[in-house]
């Protein structure tokens, strides 16, 4: 069995005293682990940078085994993010959320599209954090946890929508709310694609697609909380805005 292709290096871990079992993540293959013969070597080692983009060729006696990558630099995403926190920490963000959420070799096609566009914008500051929202957006809606934004679930109305109901992810007016706002999540206007996108809205829509990935999707991976990384970019992030 095999197949070659290029990828999003997720993960690195050493393996045994040379070597080191890697993720990638690419179109047709999705999440996709293997070991790298030398991988702990001065010569491979700086290539095995998470966020790198790769071309990787996999082989292995029969599927079911981790089997064995050799690997090519194409790309590392090391200068936009070493000397900028918040870009490293978004960084990290999205690896560890496609680690998370990804079934092992299904391909995604899609947000692999999106991932890469989202990875390649790094370094760009003042549109960074709504195009990641957006990227959160692209992977609850990939995951099967989509919101649906486009009209009231109370009264079908489709303006004046302010909240979002937080079981069934759908939108809900001012008027269709009532009592009921204070137990509602905000809906900014970004998350409808309007606006401006300041960073106090992307920070509603953080509260919103964070809600859906810690109890939705998360327990339907056996999850209890989200990757520390996405953590850490959001405190950044409000730490930005104060």
């Amino acid at each position: 069995m095999q197949w070659r292709g290029q990828g999003i290096l997720l993960s690195v871990r050493r393996h045994g005293e040379t070597s080191a079992i890697i993720e990638v993540f690419t179109p047709e293959q999705g999440r996709h682990a293997g070991v790298v013969r030398g991988g702990a070597s001065r010569k491979i080692a700086p290539i095995l940078q998470p966020g790198a983009q790769l071309d990787v060729a996999w082989w292995a006696r029969l599927d079911s085994h981790i089997g064995t990558f050799t690997v090519e630099p194409l790309q590392s995403r090391a200068a936009q993010v070493m000397n900028d926190r918040l870009a490293l920490a978004g960084m990290l963000s999205v690896l560890a959320l496609l680690r998370f959420a990804l079934p092992e070799r299904a391909p995604q096609p899609g947000l692999y599209a999106r991932s890469l566009a989202l990875l390649d914008m790094l370094g760009q500051s003042d549109l960074w954090p709504l195009a990641y929202l957006r990227w959160e957006q692209a992977l609850l809606d990939d995951m099967g946890f989509g919101l649906d934004l486009g009209a009231c679930a109370v009264t079908g109305a489709t303006t004046d929508l302010a909240y979002v109901s937080p079981k069934s992810g759908r939108a809900v007016s001012r008027a269709g709310a009532g009592e009921w706002a204070s137990r509602l999540l905000p809906l900014p206007a970004c998350l409808l694609g309007q606006g401006v996108g300041d960073l106090d809205d992307v920070m509603q829509g953080l509260q919103v697609t964070g809600h859906f990935l810690l109890h939705h999707l998360a327990p339907g991976l056996g999850a209890s909380a989200l990757p520390e990384a996405r953590l850490r970019f959001v405190d950044a992030l409000a730490r930005r805005r104060a």
